[in-house]
């Protein structure tokens, strides 16, 4: 009877990994999707080039890290998804608030409805990763 408790408790927490790993590759792909259309397409015309440049990586990290933690849930991947959370909350803050170098045109901007929509998103996101971690902590130890 042990084992038959046993087995279904794994298999209740595989799910709830597999269901919070899902949950974490569409915030990911959200985040990522949400810069393409903040910058105006894959192409993009944010200026400074820097600015630009940051988007792309941003992008490229969202998808990056959807796929290591659909492919396999290791501590990395979590990591990777944290920094797609709150990477695009630390820019909001710094580009709305002081200002980045030769980039003001956000400054004060704090009720963008994209840029509120996407904070949720990253906020969410940052809640999920973080669980993804605490989990694959317990689970290595």
């Amino acid at each position: 009877m042990e084992t038959l408790t046993s087995a279904a408790g794994a298999a209740h927490v595989a799910r709830g990994s597999l269901l919070l790993r899902v949950l974490s590759a569409i915030g990911c792909l959200a985040v990522a999707a949400i810069h393409v259309i903040d910058q105006g397409g894959l192409v993009g015309t944010k200026d400074p080039q820097y600015v630009r440049i940051l988007y792309y990586a941003l992008e490229a990290a969202g998808v990056a890290a959807a796929a290591l933690i659909l492919i396999r849930p290791a501590r990395v991947g979590w990591f990777f998804t944290l920094g797609v959370a709150a990477g695009p909350i630390l820019g909001y803050v710094l580009s709305r608030g002081p200002g980045l170098p030769n980039y003001t045109d956000d400054v004060g901007n704090w009720t963008e409805p994209l840029g509120i929509i996407s904070l949720v998103v990253e906020g969410v996101l940052l809640i999920l990763a973080t669980a993804g971690l605490l989990t694959s902590r317990r689970r290595a130890a």
